[in-house]
Parts: structure tokens; C-alpha cells; sequence
């Protein structure tokens, strides 16, 4: 069972496989000590709705093709976690390699120290660090990557 934190948090990483399909019970994220499926997940995140004073700023899917969809629902677990209460969600369109991806959301969140730089920013300058690095320039490795709601 996976419960809420007392304490609120701004911002929530996942690292973790999910699947999406436009059938409920076959989306869901994988956790231990069971898969975290899509009415769980919208559960979760509406306990922190902006009604509330602390609606989740990011949730960041960093797995493979969590943004991926269908006719029926657009932008699969994104979309589904934005529409539940995240403000903002994060997530691939495609299979990632891990390196590429601990490196790019190493940089974001490094962009996203700085007051002055909002989460569209902090993911752009992300992936064009990707961009010019030695190993991983090649889009497949970087351009994957979008962001759903709002991207202040």
C-alpha cells in the first residue's frame, strides 16, 4: 500500500518502468512491494490538490514512454498525473538509456537551482548540455524528454 508523506513535497522523482494502455488496470508504474496503477496514482496526487495549499509542483517520470498514449488519452501517465493535480509533469516519449538520463536530469536539476530559470527553461539548456556532450549529442538520447502542464 503507498501512502502519502506527512510532510508535502514540491517535487517527486520516479525512476521506475511503467506501462500505459487506455484500460485502467493495465497502466501503472512499477514500486515495491506492487505496481502503483493509475487510480492509485490520481488518488495520490489529488491528496495534494492545490484546494490544499500544496498541490505537487513536478512529478518527474523518469521511465520509458510515460508519455506515451493513444486516441483516447493524450500523453499517457503525464497527462493522466497532470490531470489528477501535478502541476507539472515530466516524462519520455521513448525508451531511455539510463546514463543519458541520469546526466540529463542531473543538469535540469541543476538548472533548476536558480530562481531566475522556470522548468521549461531548465529542461531546454538540459538537453542542449546533452546536445553538445561527446557521448550523447544524438537526439535519441535527449529530445525524448517533455513537459506536460505548466512550465513555469
Amino acid at each position: 500500500m503507498v501512502t502519502t508523506a506527512l510532510v508535502p513535497f514540491s517535487v517527486v522523482h520516479l525512476a521506475t518502468h511503467g506501462q500505459f494502455s487506455s484500460q485502467a488496470d493495465q497502466t501503472f508504474i512499477l514500486a515495491c512491494p506492487k505496481p502503483i496503477y493509475v487510480d492509485e496514482l490520481s488518488g495520490l496526487l489529488q491528496s495534494t490538490a492545490p484546494s490544499q495549499g500544496n498541490a505537487l509542483e513536478l512529478l518527474v517520470l523518469s521511465a520509458c514512454e510515460t508519455a506515451t498514449g493513444d486516441r483516447r488519452a493524450a500523453l499517457g501517465l503525464a497527462g493522466v498525473a497532470v490531470r489528477a493535480g501535478a502541476r507539472s509533469t515530466m516524462a519520455s516519449l521513448w525508451s531511455l538509456d539510463d546514463e543519458s538520463s541520469t546526466l540529463l536530469m542531473s543538469q535540469f536539476y541543476r538548472e533548476l537551482t536558480d530562481a531566475k530559470v522556470n522548468k521549461a527553461e531548465a529542461l531546454r539548456r538540459a538537453q542542449l548540455a546533452a546536445l553538445h556532450s561527446r557521448y550523447y549529442g544524438h537526439p535519441m538520447y535527449w529530445s525524448g524528454w517533455v513537459l506536460v502542464g505548466t512550465w513555469l
